[in-house]
C-alpha cells in the first residue's frame, strides 16, 4: 500500500468539509436508524463539498488526501454516526483501488467524475456459498464481442441501491481455478440492478446493505487490474485499507459514545445524579479511555508501518504485515465494542440503555456489535494461526 501523492492538498479544506458532513450526519443519524434508511444527506453533503474525492489526486480534480487523511475523516463522522463513517471509508477504500490499479484510460474516465461527486462507489465482493472468502468467485465473467458481460448475485451491498458505479469481483474469463478472479468496474447506467429482501438489522441500520443481481454489459477495458489478479489489488490496497478504514470507523464511534458520556457526567444535572467519586466508575472511565488510545496506537502504527514498506519495496503479503493488519481489525472491534460495553455499565439504565439518553451508547453499542462479524474475527484468526506457523522467528511489523 503504497504512500498517496498528497501534491496541493488542502488541510483546512478537509477540515471544512468533513466537518459539514458530520454536521448533516448527526442532524439525521437518529431518523435513518430507526427506520434504516440510508442517508441520503450526508451522501449529498460528501458531493457538494467534494468529499467523496478526498482520495483523488488534485491533478484529476480531487482534494489530494492519503491514509491517514481518510482516517482523521472515519474517526470524525464514526462520532456521530457509524453507518456515515463506514459508508464514507469503504468508498475511499473502492477510490483507492481505482488509482492504484486501474488503466490510465479507466482512471481517466472515473476520477474526474468522483472528485466532481458525480460518482458514489459500492463494492460487490460478497457471494453465496463461499463464506465470505474474499479471494474466490464462483460467478463467471463472460466475454462477447469485447465486452465483458456480467452476471452477478451478492446477498449484502452497502449502499448499493443508491450507488452510481459498482466494483465487482468475478471469476476471470480464462480462469483455471476459483481463485483466479476479476475486479471490474460498471456504471449503475451499464447495469440492470435488482434490490431483493428487507434490510432491517441490529445495527448499523443506516447503511443499507441489501442483496442485489446485476446484469449487464461494460467495455473490457473496465476491468481494474489484471484479469484473474484481484488478490494483488487485496494485498496492496484493499485489504489494508479495509481494516484501516473499519477500524477508524469502530474507533470514532467509540470515542464518541465516551464523550458523550463524561460531558453528561460534567453537566450540572450529572454531577448531582452521579457519585464522581466513585472508584468504580472511575476505573471504568480510566478503562475505556485506555481501550481507545491502544486502538489508536494500534492504528496509526499499522497505517504508518505499511505505508514506509510500501515505500521501501517491501511485499506487504509477508506474515508480519499480514498478522499486523488483522490484529488491527481484530483488537479495533473487539475494544471499541468493550469499551461501549463498560459505558453502559457505567452510567447504569438511564444513561446506558435507554434510546432516549443523550449518551446514545444503545446506538454504538448496537452498531459495534457488527464489528465482529464484519469479516468474521474467528475466520481472521484463522488465517492468523496459519500465519504465525510460517514467522517461526515472530519477526514484529
Amino acid at each position: 500500500m503504497k504512500g498517496f501523492d498528497r501534491t496541493g492538498f488542502d488541510a483546512q479544506a478537509t477540515a471544512d468539509a468533513v466537518r459539514r458532513v458530520c454536521e448533516t450526519a448527526q442532524e439525521h443519524a437518529a431518523s435513518c436508524d430507526e427506520a434504516a434508511e440510508f442517508p441520503l444527506a450526508a451522501l449529498e453533503e460528501m458531493r457538494r463539498t467534494g468529499l467523496l474525492g478526498l482520495m483523488v489526486p488534485t491533478a484529476h480534480g480531487g482534494m489530494g488526501g492519503g491514509v491517514d487523511d481518510v482516517l482523521d475523516a472515519g474517526i470524525a463522522l464514526g462520532r456521530v454516526d457509524m453507518s456515515v463513517a463506514m459508508i464514507f471509508t469503504m468508498h475511499c477504500q473502492q477510490v483507492a483501488g481505482i488509482v492504484r490499479h486501474a488503466s490510465p484510460r479507466l482512471a481517466a474516465e472515473l476520477l474526474p467524475e468522483i472528485a466532481a461527486g458525480r460518482l458514489y462507489l459500492a463494492s460487490v465482493t460478497t457471494e453465496a456459498g463461499k463464506g465470505g472468502h474474499l479471494l474466490t468467485s464462483a460467478a463467471e465473467l463472460a466475454t462477447q464481442d469485447g465486452r465483458l458481460v456480467i452476471d452477478r448475485v451478492a446477498p449484502i451491498v452497502t449502499g448499493g441501491a443508491h450507488a452510481d458505479g459498482f466494483l465487482i469481483t468475478m471469476l476471470s474469463p480464462t480462469a483455471r481455478s476459483p481463485h483466479e478472479v476479476s475486479l471490474v468496474y460498471a456504471h449503475c447506467d451499464q447495469l440492470d440492478i435488482g434490490v431483493s429482501g428487507d434490510w432491517d438489522p441490529l445495527g448499523m441500520r443506516a447503511s443499507h446493505s441489501v442483496a442485489l443481481k446485476l446484469t449487464g454489459q461494460v467495455p473490457g477495458h473496465q476491468v481494474v487490474g489484471e484479469h484473474g489478479q484481484f488478490r494483488k489489488v487485496v494485498l496492496d490496497t484493499f485489504g489494508p485499507l479495509a481494516h484501516l478504514g473499519w477500524a477508524a470507523t469502530w474507533l470514532g464511534t467509540a470515542a464518541g459514545a465516551l464523550s458523550r458520556v463524561l460531558t453528561t457526567l460534567r453537566s450540572p444535572a450529572g454531577r448531582k445524579s452521579a457519585n464522581l467519586d466513585s472508584e468504580l466508575l472511575l476505573t471504568r472511565l480510566s478503562r475505556a479511555r485506555q481501550r481507545l488510545d491502544t486502538v489508536h496506537a494500534l492504528l496509526r502504527h499499522t497505517a504508518a508501518t505499511l505505508s514506509q514498506a510500501a515505500d521501501d519495496g517491501d511485499d506487504l503479503s509477508r506474515p508480519r504485515y499480514q498478522l499486523l493488519v488483522n490484529a488491527l481489525k481484530i483488537t479495533a472491534s473487539e475494544e471499541c465494542h468493550r469499551t461501549v460495553e463498560d459505558l453502559v455499565d457505567a452510567v447504569g439504565l438511564r444513561h446506558g440503555y435507554l434510546k432516549s439518553s443523550p449518551t446514545g451508547l444503545e446506538r454504538a453499542l448496537r452498531d459495534l456489535r457488527s464489528a465482529a462479524l464484519n469479516y468474521s474475527n474467528d475466520r481472521l484468526h484463522l488465517a492468523d494461526g496459519r500465519l504465525a506457523l510460517l514467522d517461526a522467528e515472530v519477526s514484529l511489523a
